[in-house]
């Protein structure tokens, strides 16, 4: 199944899923490389769970998903005017001092990273701050009706450098925040735009 229609399908769930998850640690890493004020693009924004604390400490951002049902529950969630968009029809010009994909790239095949990540580092402001987690492990493709990606923390790392656009300042292993994903561990990944 497509992801986009898997999150319209299931909406209400991954949003009683996810909206409650705690993740002050990466915010409060992310923030450091900011300011105050700054413009933040949440991709793949899901509940609207980050965009919402990132608003109410006062920054300026933008929330996108491609889900129509998920841009709904996060718009009634945060008050927000929430993006519908794909990563691939994103076009921004230097809009924002950071971008933050938290899981936001995890049905995205390998091979379609690299066009993403471009569209990231064109999206941001030079010497922007790029955020972005995925699952740790080695697997590459489908999972019941849906794509996942998983990497190792050298793969992942490469792949962020590998085009030049970014350089990693500080990449780290979490573990899922969510009670029914115990084994589940992330890479957390801080990069500044090249």
């Amino acid at each position: 199944m497509d992801p986009i229609d898997y999150y319209n399908k299931y909406a209400a769930n991954v949003f009683e899923d996810t909206v409650e998850q705690d993740m002050e640690p990466a915010i409060r890493e992310f923030l450091a490389l900011l300011e105050e004020g700054d413009t933040i693009l949440d991709m793949g924004c899901g509940s609207g769970r980050d965009s919402l604390t990132f608003y109410e400490l006062g920054y300026d951002v933008t929330p996108l998903d491609g889900a129509e049902e998920m841009c709904r529950l996060a718009e009634v969630h945060t008050g927000l005017d929430v993006l519908q968009m794909t990563y691939e029809e994103m076009d921004f010009d230097g809009a924002f001092d950071g971008v933050w994909a938290c899981g936001a790239l995890i049905h995205t095949p390998k091979k379609e990273l690299p066009d993403i990540f471009k569209k990231v580092a064109k999206a941001l402001e030079e010497d922007g701050v790029f955020y972005l987690s995925m699952r740790l492990g080695d697997s590459d493709g489908f999972r019941g009706e849906r794509y996942f990606n998983a990497f190792s923390e050298r793969e992942l790392c490469s792949l962020v450098e590998s085009d030049r656009y970014f350089r990693v300042v500080k990449e780290w292993v979490s573990k899922d925040s969510r009670s029914n994903h115990p084994n589940t561990q992330w890479i957390n990944i801080l990069a500044r735009k090249r």
